[in-house]
């Protein structure tokens, strides 16, 4: 059914009740024969629709008064149970007649609990044409009767078929089978005045070739059929009402999802639909690990959320609505109105923020951070710039003298600077994602801000390391922290000088800093020579004739090999294949710092509605820090090259 002016989109206008009574065929004719008030005019509550629909009788386009009769709009020769002969419009409601021919095993089991006193429903196959939508206590007049809104008024529309249903959706109509087209005249007492109206519904109509019509449909119907199969996803029980009562894919998923949570095992208590099982579901469907999930959702919602794994987007909207009690309209109907109504849930904005943040953490957390280890990692509480002092001493014991005085150690200060920035960037859960249902689409955005979170990070600090203005051959007040020449490319030879390098740093009173290197940091390109250099007690550097001669290797095991893929990247200044550090452990003395506002070192997301022109939901990622030189004692370059 359209909106507005839009036009051939096809729908089953479900009607009922279908009252069915046979009898056995007489002389007068061969075919048993039926009878049917297929609609009654008024409201119905049709499976796509949002609103209730009432069809404008007056608006109905009947193209052939021949028109197949079908079980549960299956339109194949083994569902097709006859033919009307006569279609009208009479008292607000609309009526249609004819002959049972279809001799299918199918037909017979009809009929046979016809005869039982089974009481069928019908359902009417129309394509609508044009519709209008009242608001909310706005009224109009309909098929004879008021109607009051919210309500969708289909204004125009062509029949198609119709079918015997087991349930329909209008509850005041009926519909017998004869023994022959003759009981009609008891029934139908304006006959003639159906063949005159008749006749002025299809003056200007051309009647279709009806082999062709049943073909057309045949295929639409088959399509449909495949599509409710797959989206059964194994359920025979769920598959056979679905392909019997003319379901979609939308009505058959969520049934699906209804029937496996009702069959979820409970641990420990009945098993609830809430949001933290909706969340766990739609990480695990977004692929986060399942560790991770277990570790935030803890094991019963993972356990229940594991049925949900292969959840779309539009099923996350689905479990959420009914969460809350709210069973959302068909996608494939109304696209806008099944966003709105789900967006106009409590829990799906605070469910998709919860999901993107858990996609962005896992990203942010598992993305190469090789800076952690050998920076220090502190807190600023604004943005301001922060002075950050540390003590200088004097404090070596000297020996007391007979008088037992102490005599006062002297202390002095360094003074280095912080200051915290925001890093950030927005994104958008916009309509072609909601309607593609692509979980992954939506998972890769904050999956891909997580990334750009902690790479916005590495850059910052390994930029300011490999600047190297913290590294000097003849530094003031320092010793030298940097060497070059052909000498200092990395080897058992060149790690001994960076080792002395190091270790003749001083304290500002002269004497010797006494602290140790504890990690060697190399880019990609040197990690399998330092990996060698700490793993293997001989190396074969040295040649005597030309054939390499084992020798021992002293600084086997005494270091950590830490590899950073940024070192060598050609889009930092200061870049080198060759370049390597030894860093001091950053809690005893650290060459940079990094701040983070408040001490939160995890990105975070935040959502709001969509602007007004945009159906959808906006998220924005951010994190606050910033990186800063400290001691040049803690660490040594050696460049690797002349």
């Amino acid at each position: 059914m359209t909106r507005n002016n839009e036009t051939n989109i096809d729908l089953n206008l479900i009607c009922e009740e279908m009252l069915l009574n046979i009898q056995a065929a007489n002389a007068e004719s061969k075919n048993r024969t039926f009878n049917m008030v297929a609609y009654t005019g008024g409201q119905m509550r049709v499976m796509g629709w949002y609103d209730p629909v009432v069809v404008d009788l007056f608006g109905l386009k009947v193209n052939s008064q021949s028109k197949p009769i079908f079980f549960g709009h299956e339109q194949d020769l083994d569902s097709l149970v006859g033919q009307t002969d006569l279609i009208k419009v009479e008292a607000g409601q609309l009526i249609a007649s004819g002959d049972i021919l279809g001799e299918s095993d199918r037909v017979k089991q009809i009929l046979s609990l016809a005869d039982k006193g089974f009481k069928w429903q019908a359902s009417i196959g129309a394509r609508a044409e044009k519709s209008e939508r009242l608001a909310e206590d706005q009224t109009a007049k309909v098929n004879g009767r008021q109607v009051t809104g919210p309500a969708t008024i289909v204004r125009k529309a062509t029949l198609g078929e119709i079918s015997f249903v087991m349930l329909g959706a209008d509850d005041q109509t009926s519909a017998q089978i004869a023994a022959n087209k003759q009981s009609f005249k008891e029934l139908f007492t304006m006959a003639n005045e159906v063949k005159d109206e008749t006749k002025e519904v299809n003056a200007a109509n051309t009647v279709p070739d009806i082999t062709a019509e049943i073909r057309a449909k045949a295929s639409i119907e088959l399509t449909r059929i495949a599509e409710v199969r797959k989206a059964a996803a194994g359920n025979s029980e769920i598959e056979a009402k679905a392909v019997a009562e003319g379901w979609d894919v939308d009505k058959t998923k969520l049934r699906v999802l209804e029937a496996n949570l009702a069959k979820a095992p409970a641990v420990g208590s009945e098993m609830r639909l809430d949001a933290k099982m909706i969340e766990a579901a739609a990480c695990l469907s977004a692929s986060v690990p399942e560790q991770t999930v277990l570790k935030v959702y803890g094991e019963q919602a993972t356990n229940q959320a594991e049925k949900y794994r292969r959840i779309g987007i539009q099923d996350l909207f689905r479990l959420a609505a009914k969460a809350e009690g709210i069973e959302l309209p068909s996608m494939i109907a109304d696209k806008n109105g099944f966003i709105r109504a789900a967006f106009s849930t409590v829990s799906l904005p605070n469910i998709l923020s919860n999901v993107a943040n858990k996609i962005l953490l896992d990203a942010y957390l598992h993305q190469e951070n090789s800076w952690r280890p050998i920076v220090k990692v502190s807190s600023v509480n604004d943005f301001k710039t922060h002075s950050r002092y540390r003590l200088t001493d004097n404090m070596q014991f000297v020996k007391v003298g007979a008088d037992g005085e102490l005599k006062h150690g002297k202390l002095g200060e360094q003074v280095y600077t912080q200051k915290a920035e925001t890093s950030g960037i927005m994104f958008s859960l916009n309509r072609q994602t909601i309607i593609n249902d692509d979980m992954s689409a939506f998972a890769d955005i904050p999956r891909m801000l997580g990334i750009g979170a902690a790479d916005a990070i590495s850059d910052a600090v390994w930029a300011l390391i490999m600047a190297g203005t913290l590294y000097s051959t003849n530094p003031t007040g320092y010793k030298a922290n940097y060497a070059t020449g052909a000498a200092t490319a990395l080897s058992v030879a060149a790690l001994t000088a960076a080792e002395l390098l190091f270790l003749n740093q001083q304290k500002p009173n002269g004497k010797p800093l006494g602290l140790r290197p504890k990690y060697l940091v190399v880019p990609n390109a040197l990690k399998v020579t330092a990996q060698l250099l700490m793993t293997s007690i001989k190396l074969n550097e040295a040649a005597t004739a030309g054939s390499p001669v084992p020798e021992d290797n002293p600084h086997v095991g005494q270091y950590e090999v830490i590899p950073s893929s940024w070192l060598g990247n050609t889009t930092i200044a200061g870049n080198s294949t060759k370049a390597w550090y030894m860093f001091a452990d950053p809690a005893r003395l650290a060459s940079y710092e990094i701040a983070f506002l408040n001490g939160v070192e995890n990105p975070t997301i935040e959502s709001a509605d969509a602007d007004f022109n945009t159906l959808g939901m906006q998220f924005r990622g951010y994190i606050d820090f910033g990186v800063a030189v400290q001691d040049p004692r803690a660490s040594v370059k050696l460049k690797g090259e002349a």
